[in-house]
């Protein structure tokens, strides 16, 4: 079982010459990193609103990811310097 959970919002998003290529947004549950995949090629041609749909879903990840690694490091304090 895979640890990284795919954005289903790109289930649709395909290459706008009509190849077949497909894009993966996944975020990974146990370590937050973000994995960014173009499936069949090396590369994608994206309409705009597909390429604005890949740009969200990025945006996701991130937020999703920053609290992954946030739940899993200590609260960090910041010493208040007396002036």
């Amino acid at each position: 079982m895979s640890a990284f959970v795919s954005d289903p919002s790109l289930d649709n998003v395909r290459d706008a010459a009509g190849d077949g290529t497909e894009v993966d947004v996944a975020v990974h549950l146990h370590e937050g990193t973000i994995r960014l995949s173009i499936l069949w090629t090396q590369e994608i041609l994206l309409s705009a609103d597909d390429a604005e749909q890949v740009a969200r879903a990025l945006q996701r990840a991130a937020e999703q990811a920053r609290s992954i690694t946030a739940a899993q490091s200590p609260a960090k304090t910041c010493p208040v310097n007396d002036l």
